[in-house]
């Protein structure tokens, strides 16, 4: 685990310095997911959250990071996945996430199976979601990208969890 954060520390590094806009992506469920680069503020090996009563079942609870209260979001369960056992190589990628109202950003873990790497994606090799109509919520999907002759699911993590959610988690961590 410490040996591949700094492999995608250095990634990050490398990737500052070139074209396009990194990605950097983990997996869940066998499938390959992305978030932006700039976003990620940390990655950390899975550890134990205080549970939060009355909020959805996908927030574990919350850390304190460094005296920031952090809501941790299981995307197994966000994406209604099947649920596993947390293991050696489970990981909370720590965000930066931004009010999609204009409101202020807010810090956000999510727990993943994996990181995976760090790509450079140039903007118009990533196509639109497909759309499945109203039986499918895909707003937290930005898009999706062959990269290396596999699919990667491009998330909008400022979407992933709506004001309401955010606002709640926010007041029972007070």
């Amino acid at each position: 685990m410490e040996a591949a954060a700094q492999n995608i520390a250095h990634d990050i590094q490398q990737g500052m310095e070139s074209d396009g806009d990194q990605y950097l992506t983990f997996m869940l469920a066998g499938e390959e997911y992305g978030v932006d680069i700039l976003r990620v503020q940390e990655i950390k090996g899975w550890d134990s959250v205080t549970p939060i009563p009355n909020t959805p079942e996908y927030i574990r609870g919350v850390i304190n990071l460094r005296g920031t209260i952090v809501p941790i979001v299981d995307l197994r369960r966000r994406f209604n996945l099947e649920t596993v056992e947390y293991g050696p190589v489970t990981v909370v990628i720590v965000l930066r996430v931004d009010d999609p109202n204009g409101g202020k950003s807010r810090v956000m873990g999510l727990v993943v199976d994996a990181v995976s790497d760090v790509y450079n994606v140039p903007e118009e090799s990533i196509k639109p979601a497909p759309d499945f109509g109203s039986v499918v919520d895909v707003d937290f999907v930005q898009g999706l990208a062959t990269l290396e002759n596999a699919m990667v699911i491009i998330l909008n993590i400022d979407r992933l969890l709506n004001a309401e959610e955010m606002s709640a988690v926010e007041r029972a961590a007070q």
